[in-house]
């Protein structure tokens, strides 16, 4: 299902806060921590660590949170407590309130951006495509300078214009699907989404 995640961050005021590049990865390298970080950026309070397990369980089942069983929650829930949440806690993405047993993010959290960009085996990543569109404008505006047969009857505006459109629409294309790979900005995680 996941051939390849390409994961950057960059952050809002300060510039990634404490958190160095590596940590972030080593933060984001576990699934059930990249769940937790997802389900923290769409909370607007702070989480309880039983409504978490379930979130977590339901997306690692692919079922809706009803449907989720107690045996599964529970083992998630576990590891969430001794593993995930202190290693989250102990850098500063979140606050895990233990009388009331509630997780919230931290401010590092909030302003921390993360793309996460899946791709299948059907699919290639966006700095290729990029590669090959800037290749197709090459060779087209050599063909046009050189007068290869076909293309003669274009003008350097023309190769311009078309560049400049399909570089256009492109990146627009990219902006737009890469709000959906940010996490935190849909419903489930991008590694979730459904490809149609």
């Amino acid at each position: 299902m996941l051939s390849t995640a390409t994961t950057t961050y960059g952050a809002g005021r300060n510039g990634g806060g404490e958190l160095s590049e590596d940590e972030i990865f080593k933060l984001l390298s576990n699934r059930r921590r990249r769940f937790v970080i997802h389900a923290l950026k769409r909370a607007e309070e702070p989480v309880a660590v039983s409504e978490l397990s379930t979130r977590v369980t339901a997306w690692e089942r692919d079922v809706d949170p009803d449907e989720v069983q107690y045996e599964d929650r529970r083992n998630v829930y576990s590891t969430l407590q001794r593993t995930h949440l202190p290693k989250l806690e102990e850098k500063n993405v979140v606050t895990v309130h233990e009388e009331e047993n509630l997780v919230e993010p931290t401010d590092e959290l909030e302003e921390l951006d993360i793309y996460v960009e899946v791709l299948r085996s059907t699919e290639i990543p966006w700095s290729l495509y990029y590669v090959g569109l800037a290749g197709l404008a090459v060779s087209l505006t050599v063909a046009v300078a050189t007068g290869t047969p076909g293309f003669a009857w274009l003008e350097a505006l023309d190769v311009g214009v078309f560049t400049a459109t399909a570089f256009g629409l492109s990146s627009a294309a990219h902006h737009v699907i890469g709000r959906r790979t940010r996490l935190g900005n849909t419903e489930k995680p991008p590694e979730l989404r459904k490809r149609r």
